[in-house]
């Protein structure tokens, strides 16, 4: 029977921890009273990083009940090139969960073709619980460090027991360190996106997201069906299925993607996989099964005490399998 590599049981918590690096702040004082004191706020741009402008955006912790407090988020607007036929804003969203939109703007030139970036303003965000947006920790560097190299793949009674024991303890750090953890959703970023679409001056959101993005856009969507503008939604997740199913949909792709990359790395010179795709898996199962036996030491191992374990060497892997140019 043909075996899988296993990364499909480090997926979710690679989605997880991956929002977990950055340190959130307390929530502030209000900015304003009412939901329509942040609608119609103005935004306080200033230079930034040569060619860009940068600002944030206050939004409301809850939705519901504007005296819990303010978060600010962080934006970043690279200017349409031709502002006499200026259409508006883009606002862009690359995924994840967890990527930062301030980023993927800042390379709008490299992104985008000047068909899109001489008419319209490239706007990028970092959605709350993001890197500048009122970031999430749950974890020390040490913490995250052993998150990463947990076993991968709990594929007996015991070690199963244990990551769902690992995964308990992860939450309950999680929601002790973070007093509104519950408002980091997708739908209250989406909710979010529309007071920037406001704050903007734009009557409709012109909206680009990949992956995760386009889970945000649709929600946006549906939550403000009559301020749409332009959309584009590029590798859509299909909102009406499970995360289990997602999951398992992303890990077979994983495993077409490792097909594709033992084929091109056949025909380099310097590839050590036999051009034989079976006999090559075969190499690099056995290399996962020598790291989870006992994991790997790195080459610089008197200076980095760390190891290679056979959770590190797939979510390496996976990252790769990731871009096709790259990888």
């Amino acid at each position: 029977m043909k075996r899988y590599l296993p990364i499909a049981a480090l997926l979710t918590v690679f989605a997880i921890i991956a929002l977990s690096f950055n340190f959130y702040t307390q929530s502030k004082k209000p900015a304003f009273e009412t939901l329509e004191g942040y609608y119609a706020q103005e935004l306080a741009w200033s230079d930034c990083y040569d060619n860009f402008e940068c600002t944030e955006l206050a939004v409301p912790i809850d939705y519901s009940d504007m005296s819990v407090g303010t978060f600010q988020i962080s934006v970043l607007r690279f200017s349409a090139r031709d502002q006499a036929n200026r259409i508006g804003s883009l606002i862009v969203n690359p995924g994840g969960p967890g990527a930062s939109g301030v980023d993927y703007a800042y390379n709008a030139e490299y992104i985008f073709s000047p068909d899109i970036t001489d008419r319209y303003d490239v706007v990028g965000f970092d959605p709350r619980g993001v890197y500048e947006s009122e970031p999430i920790r749950c974890l020390t560097d040490r913490e995250i460090d052993e998150s990463w190299a947990e076993n991968g793949n709990p594929d007996t009674e015991a070690a199963f027991k244990e990551s769902v024991e690992s995964t308990k303890e992860y939450v309950k750090k999680c929601l002790d360190k973070n007093e509104h953890l519950l408002s980091f959703s997708t739908a209250n970023a989406a909710r979010d996106m529309d007071v920037l679409r406001e704050a903007l001056g734009d009557p409709r959101l012109n909206y680009m997201g990949k992956s995760y993005g386009t889970f945000m856009g649709s929600l946006y969507a549906k939550f403000f069906p009559d301020k749409i503008g332009r959309v584009v939604l590029d590798g859509a997740v299909d909102p009406t299925v499970s995360s289990y199913e997602q999951i398992r949909a992303q890990a077979v792709a994983f495993d077409g993607a490792l097909t594709s990359f033992i084929v091109d790395c056949s025909k380099q010179t310097t590839c050590p996989l036999s051009k034989d795709v079976a006999k090559a898996r075969v190499t690099i199962i056995k290399l996962l099964d020598k790291a989870a036996k006992k994991p790997l030491r790195l080459k610089n191992s008197n200076k980095d005490k760390r190891v290679v374990t056979e959770a590190l060497m797939m979510i390496g892997s996976a990252s790769a399998l990731y871009d096709s140019e790259e990888g």
